[in-house]
């Protein structure tokens, strides 16, 4: 049986066109149709839009849970429902992420998001993201610094040897040892990111030369230009800029970044090398107030305020509280970003910087029927995930 999903406007990676529609069969996107031109069968199940957009699903690279849920917290049923809030807010492929923490949670953490990854009826989960330990503690933020460490072969080589399941790693590649691990990470195809990282210009040089092609949550936890014996040095953030292959995150909630600096890093790096990601901790989805960041018996307590998660001291942010429909709609109303190019971000690019590009990541024949349906105002109406819809609200 087909499904067709008429009567909308289709977002695609160029254009949005109006008066279209998208044809999926066995959970594939067979091709998208335009002037709602097709001949329906008796045998078609059809869902008529009445004029919304079709845009591809998201895909949060970075998120450490939602729903009051840490993919921390060790449990299958924490990693479950922290996707299902994900969901209802258009992410239909995830990659659950740690925080520093010991090795018993960390884990845990894997044994459980393997359990979890075939899953049916959550966002596709495309594997884990590391995010430490092996971090500056000058730009430690809300990591907690009792687990932060240089990289040891042994023990990372230990990780790594544990699990098939992680995707990429966040580190800062200025410490020792940090380039041969990251040599490592790259034959097992893992995407290395740099983050919490107090490097300068030339030793992001190097971190990219050596296989370090992504900036963690750009702006937060990482260097600017700094004074070194009286000289300047160019930090992680100017690297950003000036390495034109570089891929940024960037956590378009309206508080971790102002109109000003999502609108530079827009002009400067484009659509095409910019992931939007909701660095989300347990919160997201939920009403202010007092929470746990990380592991719910050995996590830090954070106040979420604002619209943000906060340190109780308020020195720095802990996470955002976003989900991703929000991070399109800050790009579109406050960055003035074409509704395509935010979809963009939040999607394609995404799955290029995976490389699981060839079947997510767009409405194009062949790929995934990972597809949503949101209204002028971004607010997703519809979920369908491998052709199956999870969500309707239309």
């Amino acid at each position: 049986m087909r499904t067709i999903i008429k009567n909308g406007k289709v977002i695609t990676p160029l254009r949005i066109i109006d008066n279209a529609g998208v044809i999926i069969e066995n959970g594939v996107i067979d091709q998208i149709i335009e002037d709602n031109s097709i001949e329906v069968l008796d045998t078609d199940h059809v869902i008529d839009v009445k004029g919304q957009y079709i845009s591809p699903g998201f895909i949060d690279i970075h998120t450490h849970g939602a729903g009051g849920h840490d993919f921390m917290d060790g449990t299958k049923e924490a990693i479950i429902e922290a996707c299902k809030v994900h969901m209802k807010y258009g992410t239909t492929s995830i990659i659950p992420t740690t925080l520093t923490s010991n090795m018993d949670d960390l884990f845990r953490t894997l044994d459980y998001v393997k359990e979890c990854k075939n899953k049916k009826g959550i966002p596709h989960i495309i594997g884990i993201h590391l995010e430490g330990p092996y971090f500056s503690l000058e730009q430690k933020g809300a990591q907690d610094p009792k687990h932060i460490t240089e990289p040891k072969k042994e023990a990372y080589t230990q990780i790594i040897e544990y699990s098939n399941d992680i995707v990429r790693w966040t580190i800062a590649p200025e410490l020792p040892g940090a380039l041969e691990m990251a040599r490592k990470l790259i034959k097992k195809g893992i995407v290395c990111s740099i983050g919490h990282s107090n490097a300068i210009y030339e030793d992001v040089v190097r971190a990219y030369e050596n296989g370090f092609n992504l900036l963690t949550h750009f702006y937060s936890g990482m260097s600017i230009v700094k004074r070194v014996n009286s000289f300047r040095y160019a930090g992680v953030v100017e690297s950003g800029y000036l390495i034109d292959d570089m891929y940024v995150e960037v956590i378009a909630d309206g508080m971790h970044l102002p109109e000003s600096l999502l609108k530079l890093i827009y002009k400067s790096k484009g659509a095409d090398k910019i992931c939007l990601v909701t660095d989300s901790m347990r919160a997201a989805g939920c009403p202010e107030g007092e929470y746990i960041l990380g592991n719910l018996s050995t996590g830090q307590k954070v106040i979420v305020e604002d619209g943000v998660a906060k340190l109780p001291d308020r020195r720095a942010f802990a996470g955002s509280v976003a989900t991703t429909d929000r991070l399109v709609r800050t790009m579109v109303n406050t960055a003035k970003v074409p509704l395509e190019e935010a979809v963009k971000m939040a999607s394609l690019t995404p799955a290029r910087v995976m490389r699981i590009d060839q079947s997510k990541g767009s409405i194009t024949p062949g790929k995934d029927a990972d597809i949503i349906v949101f209204n002028e105002n971004i607010q997703v109406q519809l979920v369908m995930i491998n052709g199956e819809v999870t969500i309707n609200h239309i």
